[in-house]
């Protein structure tokens, strides 16, 4: 009798038996997957040559519609190509897809399916951009699987028209966030950015997060014919409405816009400062030019930079602008203009008319040039004295 020996010897040979019976699936699923690919290549091959025939339905449907592999690639390839298709393309390969079936077994799968099957539905289906499929991915988004939810929603965010937004609204309205906010706002973004007004009744309808989410859409949509709109929205407490409301101002025909653009640019947020101040430059107002030149002093780096380039670019004379940039005395703000004027190619035509500036002493325009060329500010000491012109005062 071997006792607890023949225990261990069993133990081994099972464990033996085990193990080949790993390596030998190991290496059968290996060679399984190396004939399949390499029939797959071969199809896709033979399918590449016949595309254009294939897409014309010069080749009848039923000689590849049957074929599951087959299928598979020709939907692949279809719906590869209309990532990098243009209008004309994506009709036709839209026609195509229509006139196979390929959408409608794929509206099929993404009502009946569950699981992998049901996620792998809905976001070709969202591919495919087709409206027929905008109730199937809706009915997605109410699923009580997380993973299916967020498969519906970037498949409508694909689809990129209004009905695919109003979708998406009418359901968060109903269950509130169910899903992470990044891919809510992204999916919104591009289904609202054909008709941006319609977030306005359901921001003015929603509370707490869901109004910050739709706040965030709305500051990335906003165009300027909502200014009317978004007027009310520049003293809201949602840092995000007015942030809002300052982009929509930006080429506004209202005497008010300028005024109401210069509260923004003093509000305590930056990106709202920020979007403020690039409304300011897109009007290429005069009156903007106190803000801006505020601007030149922010705390934040963006807004500096954007306050002076709306300083280059508003298209009146240089040299009092630049004497007013040298006044503030913030060596930040005069980097940043310098560096617009740089960009701008300007920085000639500045020293011509700090040359030509009738109202200047001579000693004045040797500082602004000296400020221009070196890019430093004068020391206050050995100017002190030395400044006659009631212009150079405030340096």
């Amino acid at each position: 009798m071997l006792g607890p020996a023949a225990v261990v010897l069993k133990a081994i040979f099972a464990a033996l038996i085990a193990n080949g019976l790993l390596l030998a699936f190991i290496l059968l699923r290996r060679t399984y997957r190396k004939w399949y690919f390499a029939r797959r290549d071969a199809r896709v091959y033979q399918l590449r040559q016949k595309w254009d025939a294939i897409i014309s339905g010069r080749i009848p449907y039923d000689t590849w519609r049957t074929n599951s592999l087959q299928r598979r690639i020709v939907e692949t390839i279809a719906l590869d190509a209309f990532e990098a298709a243009g209008p004309e393309e994506s009709a036709r390969l839209l026609k195509f897809l229509r006139n196979s079936g390929l959408i409608e077994k794929r509206i099929f799968e993404a009502r009946h399916h569950t699981g992998w099957r049901r996620l792998r539905s809905l976001v070709a289906l969202g591919r495919t951009r087709a409206p027929e499929g905008i109730p199937a991915l809706a009915e997605g988004l109410r699923d009580r699987n997380q993973e299916t939810r967020l498969a519906a929603l970037r498949g409508l965010g694909r689809m990129g028209c209004p009905k695919a937004a109003e979708e998406i609204l009418d359901w968060v309205s109903e269950k509130g966030l169910k899903i992470p906010e990044l891919p809510l706002q992204s999916a919104l973004v591009q289904c609202c950015a054909e008709r941006p007004q319609m977030l306005l009744p359901y921001i003015q309808r929603a509370n707490g997060r869901v109004r910050e989410v739709l706040g965030r859409v709305l500051g990335e949509v906003a165009t300027p014919s909502m200014a009317a709109d978004l007027l009310p929205f520049a003293g809201d407490e949602l840092d995000e409405l007015r942030a809002a409301a300052a982009r929509a101002l930006a080429n506004s025909q209202s005497d008010l816009a300028p005024y109401v653009l210069d509260d923004l640019a003093r509000d305590p947020v930056w990106f709202v400062r920020l979007r403020a101040i690039v409304s300011l430059g897109k009007l290429s107002d005069s009156r903007a030019i106190p803000s801006l030149l505020r601007g030149l002093t922010d705390s934040n780096r963006l807004v500096r930079l954007r306050a002076a380039e709306a300083l280059v670019g508003l298209g009146v004379e240089m040299a009092p602008i630049f004497e007013q940039v040298v006044a503030t005395r913030d060596r930040y703000g005069l980097h940043a203009y310098l560096t617009a004027l740089e960009n701008s190619n300007l920085k000639r035509k500045l020293e011509a008319e700090i040359e030509d500036e009738s109202r200047m002493d001579q000693e004045a325009k040797k500082i602004l040039q000296l400020v221009l060329q070196t890019g430093s500010l004068p020391d206050q000491k050995l100017r002190a004295g030395e400044e006659s012109a009631p212009q150079m005062a405030a340096l």
